[in-house]
Formats: structure tokens, sequence, C-alpha cells
């Protein structure tokens, strides 16, 4: 498991290594570079989701691990779409992709069950295993019609 400490509390995540080995070895290495460290939670919707993994801040930027270790042509990965695993629950972790096999490092959070019209569009590859308090904290956090929280949250 992985120990996310953000600015309104812990998040303790859950990751499916063995259903998806590229997303998750992406996510790993990333934490391990120190690359989220300090990456906002960009976007807020209310009972929807909050997304972060962009060190620019903006919802534009961020690279793969790969990038750093085959280059540019690498910046994006493919998906790992599992029939398995689903938006069922609050706290599903998924990649934020900018299409079809288009991964970098955003991801995002579900804030609600049921999100399941983003079921085999996003690679889900973790759950929220503590930390659903914080959560709560997130999704309750006053934001602009962008989405963005007024009050920054790390």
């Amino acid at each position: 498991s992985v120990l996310m400490v953000t600015s309104v509390g812990d998040i303790e995540l859950d990751l499916h290594t063995d259903l998806c080995p590229l997303t998750t070895k992406n996510f790993l290495k990333l934490c391990k570079m120190k690359y989220y460290n300090g990456c906002l939670f960009h976007k807020v919707e209310k009972d929807f989701l909050a997304q972060s993994g962009d060190p620019t801040g903006t919802g534009s930027g961020g690279d793969s691990v790969y990038k750093y270790l085959y280059g540019d042509q690498a910046r994006f990965f493919n998906d790992e779409i599992r029939p398995e695993l689903r938006h069922s629950k609050t706290g599903t972790i998924a990649m934020a992709s900018a299409g079809e096999n288009c991964n970098a490092s955003q991801f995002y959070i579900t804030l609600r069950d049921d999100v399941d019209y983003l079921d085999d569009k996003h690679t889900v590859f973790g759950t929220v295993a503590e930390g659903l308090d914080t959560l709560t904290k997130i999704n309750e956090a006053y934001v602009d019609d962008k989405g963005r929280p007024f009050k920054d949250i790390r």
C-alpha cells in the first residue's frame, strides 16, 4: 500500500499490482521519485471525483515514468482496463487520461459509489483502504467554476 499525505489528512491506497502492472509501476516509481510531492488536487467535482498528479497544477501537465526511462515517445502508456476492476465504490483510484492509451501521471479518486459510466474508459488501478474521512473533506472543498479548490489541497 501507499500512504498519501495530504493537507487535509492521510489516505492509504491499495494498488492492483497484479492486474495493472504498467500502471502501478508508473505510479509507484513516480512516488519514489517524489514526483507527486506538492501536487495539488487541481480538480474536485463534488460527489464525483478528485483529480491530482499534475506537477503544473493546471490539469494539462504530467509525464509517465516511462518518458524518463525511454524518452519523449514514451510520455504516455497504454490502458490496462480490466473487466473485474470497476468504478463501483467511493475511493476507486484510476488514471485520468487524455484519451485511449494516453496515461501519464494524472489520476483521480472517486468521491461516490457507482460512477460506472467511467468503466472501460479509464484504468482502475487501486482503492482507498483507509482515509475515507479525508475524501469527505476533499469532497466538501469550496471550488471555483472549473472545480479548482479556493484553498489549495496538496
